[in-house]
């Protein structure tokens, strides 16, 4: 039995399948199970358990250089690419994206069984049209995690059991925490992650509010305040950080996935805008204290019972848009109902 799992990005997208990925190996123990993924998310899975096999795309970097001094490199790359995707005839496909981009993917692989969620689903972007074998769509009122669960129980594997099994090595563990020691952390300390960066302008809390808050954890609970983001992030945070009256570290753009799992598994909790390292913690275990606004958390939000959702409970809200005049619905979460949340997780 050979398969072909194609989630290609985000990184909470992937997270969300990795459930899935486990259910299928425990069903098809046998199986020879490739996952297609992009770039920026590969290392989730690249050395994953479940795993034989895994197919990077580089669609970002091929599109963004077609152009440049190194195109007729990226057009070979992409050859092979295409090659390496179409040398094994697959006996099933599931196109877990459901977008454009996944469909012609599917479109290009060799297979028996192209799965897939058939058009009535959001953002699809007519990849079904990709699939000779659709599932009828489910509610996006269920959580996206579930919802991939939904689509390989219609092609009759069961789940009883949801399971990440992010793999992080003990070096990787070790290799974060010298990096905490480097910065004064060891023992056995509160140690707390914020994650205050995100992509859409209407997911971000205010950053004076989040320095009163780490300097708060603090002075309260005597904790060690880590904050974490991407390289493009390290700016903001250290305006975050020149708020504030007490000392914290800023580990933005110093970060691997793995050793970001890492940093989390050693946290108490990570309090995080909606974004893929909030589902990464709840991925590894760790209980998140998570901001929404424009979006809705039993959609996308971090999955189990054990984290703690802020809201403002706007009328407007999630209205799903990247772009907002006031952002009341952010703004409207005060610093005192974050700390009530993290006096819930603590007690």
């Amino acid at each position: 039995m050979k398969i072909l799992i194609v989630k290609l990005s985000a990184i909470g997208d992937v997270i969300h399948t990795l459930p899935s990925l486990n259910a299928i190996r425990k069903y098809y123990p046998e199986a020879h199970i490739t996952w297609l993924v992009e770039e920026a998310a590969s290392s989730l899975v690249v050395g994953h358990e479940a795993l034989n096999r895994v197919i990077i795309s580089k669609r970002k970097q091929w599109i963004k250089k077609i152009l440049g001094p190194s195109c007729l490199k990226n057009i070979k790359e992409a050859y092979q690419f295409i090659k390496k995707l179409r040398d094994t005839e697959y006996d099933l496909i599931i196109d877990f994206q459901g977008l454009l981009k996944s469909g012609v993917l599917v479109a290009l692989a060799r297979g028996k069984r192209k799965t897939g969620f058939d058009k009535g689903m959001e953002h699809m972007e007519h990849s079904y049209i990709c699939l000779n074998e659709r599932i009828p769509p489910v509610s996006m009122e269920n959580h996206a995690l579930l919802r991939n669960l939904m689509l390989i129980n219609a092609l009759g594997i069961k789940s009883k059991k949801i399971e990440f099994k992010i793999s992080v090595s003990d070096h990787t563990r070790k290799f974060i925490g010298s990096v905490l020691e480097r910065h004064g952390i060891k023992g056995p300390e509160l140690l707390v992650a914020i994650n205050p960066v995100a992509k859409w302008e209407t997911k971000l809390w205010d950053n004076r509010k989040f320095a009163l808050l780490a300097d708060r954890l603090i002075e309260k609970y005597n904790a060690s305040v880590v904050f974490t983001g991407s390289q493009s992030d390290k700016s903001t945070i250290k305006n975050i950080m020149s708020f504030m009256n007490k000392k914290a570290v800023n580990l933005a753009g110093k970060t691997t996935l793995k050793t970001l799992a890492a940093l989390y598994e050693k946290t108490r909790f990570v309090i995080s805008t909606d974004t893929g390292p909030m589902h990464m913690a709840a991925a590894v275990g760790t209980p998140v204290i998570a901001f929404f606004g424009p979006t809705a958390p039993w959609r996308t939000g971090p999955f189990g019972s054990e984290h703690k959702i802020l809201r403002s409970g706007l009328n407007c809200s999630p209205c799903f848009k990247r772009q907002c005049n006031t952002i009341d619905c952010m703004k409207q979460i005060s610093v005192e109902q974050v700390l009530d949340a993290i006096s819930r997780v603590i007690e």
